[in-house]
């Protein structure tokens, strides 16, 4: 499927090629990612959406002029953002209260099921789905989502989760990266930097 050695070159900032290949090629059969241009473009997706795969967890260490910017929904004025100022915990109960299946900002969901994995899994809907789709023990996934971003089988299936719901083999297979990304992304934010991405997967494995 993919060799540690494949894997280094395209992402050279990952700490753990052995670690997460194993992974790729333990699960990738099993849901059909297993032709060049499938492995490629998950690859090239989830290497974007995790910055290189070296960043599995939402990063949600803003200031308070960040989150006027990214959160301006939420945070509307610099005077509302400030008591939410670099504390993570309580800007994700916020953003994602009341929402993907989250209870209330008090309930802790948005911090409890925050993004995790390859391509963020995100909100305790998603999880709760997730987990029963992907595991017989499902109850033990949703119970301990660090587990997303702590094992690589899990965080791999994670993505693959969203892969399948999305049919994203099939435009695997016509290599349309543009619908690709606007299904991930919802938009084409990085397209440029997903396609460099993919021509260099796709020389190494075609």
């Amino acid at each position: 499927m993919i060799t540690s050695e494949q894997f280094h070159q395209l992402f050279p900032r990952n700490t753990d090629p052995d670690g997460w290949t194993e992974a790729m090629n333990n699960v990738f059969p099993t849901y059909e990612i297993n032709t060049p241009q499938r492995v490629a473009a998950f690859l090239a997706q989830c290497g974007h959406e995790s910055a290189g795969w070296t960043v599995f967890q939402e990063n949600l260490n803003y200031s308070a002029e960040g989150l006027t910017k990214v959160f301006g929904r939420y945070f509307p004025t610099l005077e509302s953002a400030q008591p939410y100022a670099r504390k993570p915990e309580m800007i994700a109960n916020r953003v994602y209260s009341s929402r993907m299946g989250n209870g209330d900002e008090a309930s802790g969901d948005g911090w409890k099921y925050r993004g995790r994995g390859p391509i963020q899994l995100t909100g305790k809907y998603n999880y709760t789905q997730f987990a029963k789709e992907m595991f017989e023990d499902w109850e033990n996934i949703f119970n301990e989502p660090d587990w997303v971003s702590e094992y690589k089988e899990v965080a791999i299936m994670s993505a693959i989760w969203f892969w399948n719901k999305n049919s994203l083999n099939a435009f695997a297979d016509k290599e349309d990266l543009l619908t690709m990304t606007k299904r991930i992304n919802g938009g084409t934010n990085g397209l440029d930097d997903r396609i460099a991405h993919y021509k260099k997967a796709i020389a190494l494995l075609g």
